[in-house]
């Protein structure tokens, strides 16, 4: 089992920049695990955002983030960022880390094993 703790969230212009943290707490070795960012906006679904493969050496992004979202981690800190750049109002939502034992599966939600309780990323326009 592992514990999720995202921060990094808050208000931002449109243009702007954020940098979502995911810290991990668990028994495992933090490397075992893929990692992926997921998010909801009001009144809609939850939806995958990027995933990233237990080395870091694997990556994978939503089309409606990719080329101004980065997807990083830090085995060492067991940590996973998410460098948010380039934001538009339609990046608003809450956003939560998961964390997954096979990268197969790393798009869908029921593919992942434990939850953050997420955090709030506003883009004002």
């Amino acid at each position: 089992q592992v514990q999720l703790v995202e921060s990094g969230g808050g208000l931002v212009q449109a243009g702007g920049s954020l940098r979502l943290s995911c810290a991990a707490s668990t028994g495992r070795t933090f490397s075992s695990y893929v990692m992926g960012w997921f998010r909801q906006a009001p009144g809609k679904e939850r939806d995958f955002v990027a995933a990233i493969n237990w080395s870091g050496g694997r990556k994978d992004y939503a089309d409606s983030v990719k080329g101004r979202f980065t997807i990083s981690r830090d085995n060492a800190k067991n940590t996973v960022y998410l460098q948010m750049d380039s934001l538009i109002p339609e990046d608003t939502a809450v956003y939560s880390c998961a964390a997954a034992f096979s990268y197969g599966s790393r798009r869908r939600q029921d593919g992942y094993d434990c939850w953050g309780q997420g955090t709030q990323v506003t883009v004002s326009s």
